[in-house]
């Protein structure tokens, strides 16, 4: 009840962030006498807030932590059910762990599962996600689609594609999509996605979407190996984001593309993951668990593999690392 009634007075705060607004006011609209204001007000100020009071005028907030708490981010949500159910906590193993646990205790479709830090990030093929505190975005989306199981690939390109359109439009920032989860910036891995599922033969019981996006790191934040291959939207942009907003718009972008997909299937995400790739007309070695493959990335099937034309032959790939 607390930290929903927090939320409630956050909410209020925010909206009328270029204002003082009364005790009574807020008492009002939240629907608790002013001493219960003035407790929640004192917490919000420990968590980072700066709130300013004056007599007979008040209660005004002047600054905002970057904090990726539910209130922070379903105050600014423009969705249906993508991210409308939060948990967070400010240290987990893997959001992943957290959001099968979750979904396997019934969480619906849209809800979302957000760390601060990651001691042990999943990624894919069994590696570790660098999640350092307080910087990234590291979360989880469980889904529940009603397709076939042999159709799961579609949702990961389906994610980079609403990710990057998410990160685009709130930093005007070029990004591209590596076959098949990385997004890269300047040629550096900005964001990795990581498609989880169960199910059985026929049905999908639920999927559990994993994305790790480097938002505020700065360089020396990257231990030593990583600086050649990786970055932060804040080291190419050159200034801190508001991770807050950034996941809000990553739900909007993703619950988008997700309800597209379900209506009219895979061509038009197809298209646009295209259009975003940096592999298209490009030629590639892919490195397969079976063989090495070179030759000329054409299209991505209607399976969601990649085309790639070797000599005469058209080859699909399913899992591969990717080198240009």
């Amino acid at each position: 009840m607390g930290q929903e009634l927090r939320h409630k007075i956050l909410s209020v705060l925010l909206n009328d962030s270029t204002t003082f607004l009364s005790g009574e006011e807020i008492s009002k609209r939240v629907g608790v006498s002013r001493a219960a204001i003035w407790k929640h007000i004192e917490e919000l100020r420990n968590e980072g807030y700066q709130i300013d009071a004056k007599p007979r005028k008040g209660y005004q907030l002047i600054y905002r932590p970057d904090r990726v708490a539910a209130e922070e981010i379903q105050n600014e949500l423009q969705t249906l059910a993508f991210g409308r159910q939060i948990r967070y906590e400010p240290v987990t193993k893997s959001t992943q762990i957290l959001a099968h646990q979750w979904a396997r205790a019934g969480a619906p479709e849209g809800s979302l599962v957000i760390a601060d830090e990651q001691k042990d990030g999943k990624g894919r093929l069994g590696r570790v996600w660098y999640s350092p505190p307080k910087t990234g975005v590291w979360m989880s989306l469980v889904l529940r689609p009603s397709i076939p199981i042999q159709q799961a690939s579609h949702l990961t390109l389906l994610a980079s594609v609403g990710v990057s359109m998410a990160i685009m439009n709130q930093t005007n920032l070029p990004i591209q999509i590596k076959w098949p989860n990385d997004l890269l910036l300047h040629g550096k891995k900005i964001c990795g996605i990581l498609t989880e599922l169960r199910g059985d033969q026929d049905k999908i019981d639920y999927v559990v979407l994993g994305m790790g996006i480097n938002v505020n790191q700065q360089a020396e934040h990257f231990p030593s190996e990583l600086r050649e291959v990786a970055t932060s939207l804040a080291v190419e942009g050159n200034h801190i984001l508001s991770r807050a907003s950034l996941i809000a718009e990553v739900m909007k972008e993703l619950e988008c593309y997700y309800h597209l997909y379900l209506d009219q299937g895979f061509e038009p995400i197809r298209n646009k993951w295209e259009s975003l790739s940096n592999l298209i007309g490009k030629k590639i070695t892919a490195k397969t668990p079976q063989k090495e493959v070179v030759g000329v990335a054409e299209s991505l099937s209607s399976d969601g593999s990649l085309l790639v034309r070797s000599g005469e032959e058209l080859i699909k790939i399913y899992s591969a690392d990717i080198d240009k």
